[in-house]
């Protein structure tokens, strides 16, 4: 496993835990049994768990609107034999969950922690559906990025990919929520809906600045700089602007997060007694330039997929407390080719005219191979027919509008070249190369060789001697973004949520959950798997520390 030590405070964007001489004789603002550190789905399924097992929950969040979660498409990995499966006729067992995601997981976290979570993947989609989220068995005609309204049950990995089935039975294991468009502010709608009826209190606008903690290192608190007045309506007011301008205005958006941070020093501080234990549950760091050029640099020119809140400020807090750090450097690169289904029969060519990897791949395994394999670089390559065919699909009415708006521009663009020799010197890329490129696929689609990339025979289109068509996939690009979410965040204890340090041992009194922590989503993306890892690892670290009652009887003198 990749471990990172604990950085130099100054490094992380935290001071350093504030260090308690007294626990039980210090002033303390507020006080609960567990502290909630933010409240996207990872924070509201920790402050229910916690609730479940009778403690005390609040919850604070920096800004209070769901974060990445609410934003996103609102789909949960599960399998193994859901409702949702056995009513589509799916065929899916425990094992064959973990045999494929095996394969995507590596070592971000362990065979144990893995198993459960498969085993148990039923129960949680059973306990949403409790709590009153709704899920459906309709299956979409074909493999897609994300399902058109009307679809719930999809295949949202690589699953059917030969590279992964020949190790486990294929099924679709994304289950997107119910409701119309992007569902992820669904999902989040009834989390937030049953926190309120657990009787867990939220304040919004309320940032956990440090930790405190006792002369042993035990955290006993969090110290909050809480916004009001004024200055709470503008900071409120900044941020949704900030993420509602993001797609189209950029510049515009990072200047209204740059003056976040002044109206943040007006704060009130306040001391909050966590009696139990603090669980760190603030998602990624994709929007904090300064821990991205630091752990993934070669991510700063992706799309930052997320929101303002997304800015890493719970890893520092883990950090600050002495916490070591796991697979900082993995960001997933999401370039998804399909729809329109034709574009994924062409072929992905990187600078120099060779393919990069099997097409029909989930795309944030293309764009992890665009990223890391092509310096960021590449083209996907069409005949006329398949262009034609591409255009058709994106002119049915069939497919979202982020789908086909960006297909049916690109297209318009790309470039064009008789034969190969045209289009390489149109690239700048070696003639030769690509020839033999095109060649190799052509005698693969034709059945006369093995694809070397492992392309199934259903998803190979022999492309001819031209006209081609290039359309420039590259990371850069700015009418085809390619988005992009940190993965990588403090060790914790897999039985547990409890953050570690660097030999192993938990910090006492803290857990972690969800992007801030190091998780099943941690190696290799996959559709739904983030989500699903919040509400599982969420869960995880609120009922851990729900029990933990070692706070109780570590205090110092006083106590």
């Amino acid at each position: 496993m990749q471990v990172e030590r604990n950085t130099p405070v100054g490094a992380t964007g935290a001071p350093a835990p504030l260090v308690l001489a007294d626990v039980a004789a210090h002033h303390w603002h507020a006080s609960c049994d567990v502290l909630v550190l933010g409240f996207g789905a990872a924070g509201a399924c920790a402050a229910l768990a916690a609730a479940t097992n009778g403690a005390e929950v609040l919850v604070c969040d920096r800004f209070d609107r769901g974060g990445a979660s609410a934003k996103s498409g609102g789909v949960v990995y599960a399998g193994g034999g859901t409702a949702q499966q056995r009513q589509a006729g799916v065929a899916d067992s425990p094992q064959a969950m973990f045999d494929y995601l095996r394969q995507e997981t590596g070592n971000a976290v362990s065979a144990v922690a893995l198993r459960s979570f498969c085993d148990n993947s039923t129960g949680m989609i059973a306990w949403l559906e409790q709590l009153g989220v709704r899920f459906d068995s309709t299956m979409p005609p074909r493999k897609t990025s994300y399902p058109a309204d009307g679809f719930y049950l999809y295949y949202s990995g690589s699953e059917a990919v030969p590279e992964f089935a020949r190790h486990a039975a294929p099924a679709p294991r994304g289950h997107r929520v119910k409701g119309k468009g992007m569902s992820g502010a669904t999902l989040f709608g009834v989390l937030r809906a049953a926190v309120a009826k657990a009787g867990v209190a939220v304040r919004p606008q309320a940032i956990g600045r440090r930790l405190l903690v006792d002369a042993a290192g035990h955290v006993h608190g969090a110290e909050v700089a809480c916004l009001r007045g004024w200055a709470g309506m503008l900071h409120r007011q900044l941020e949704r602007f900030a993420d509602a301008a993001h797609n189209l205005a950029p510049g515009l958006a990072d200047a209204a997060r740059a003056a976040l941070a002044p109206l943040e020093q007006r704060a009130q501080i306040e001391h909050v007694r966590a009696r139990r234990g603090v669980v760190l549950a603030t998602g990624g760091f994709i929007f904090n330039r300064a821990m991205v050029a630091r752990h993934a640099p070669r991510y700063l020119r992706a799309w930052r997929l997320g929101t303002t809140a997304c800015d890493g400020s719970g890893i520092a807090l883990g950090q600050s407390a002495g916490a070591a750090c796991s697979h900082m450097a993995h960001v997933s690169a999401w370039r998804f080719i399909n729809p329109p289904y034709a574009w994924a029969r062409g072929i992905v060519v990187d600078g120099a005219g060779q393919r990069i990897c099997n097409e029909e791949v989930y795309g944030a395994r293309l764009g992890h191979a665009l990223c890391e394999q092509a310096g960021g670089r590449a083209w996907l390559i069409l005949d006329a027919s398949l262009r034609r065919e591409a255009l058709r699909e994106c002119l049915s009415g069939a497919l979202w509008l982020f789908q086909s708006g960006p297909a049916l521009l690109l297209m318009a663009g790309a470039a064009k070249g008789r034969d190969a020799d045209a289009l390489a010197a149109k690239l700048g890329m070696p003639a030769a190369q690509l020839a033999s490129t095109l060649a190799a696929y052509d005698a693969a689609a034709r059945g006369e060789a093995d694809d070397p990339f492992g392309k199934t025979a259903a998803m190979r289109a022999p492309l001819g001697q031209g006209p081609f068509y290039a359309i420039d996939i590259s990371m850069d690009s700015k009418v085809f973004p390619c988005p992009a979410i940190t993965l990588g965040g403090l060790r914790v204890d897999d039985a547990n949520g409890a953050v570690l340090r660097a030999d192993g041992c938990a910090i006492g009194g803290l857990y972690a959950a969800g992007r801030a922590a190091l998780g099943i989503a941690s190696n290799q993306y996959v559709s739904g798997l983030s989500l699903a890892d919040c509400i599982w690892s969420g869960r995880r670290a609120g009922g851990a520390a729900g029990f933990d009652c070692t706070s109780l009887a570590t205090t110092t003198s006083g106590a």
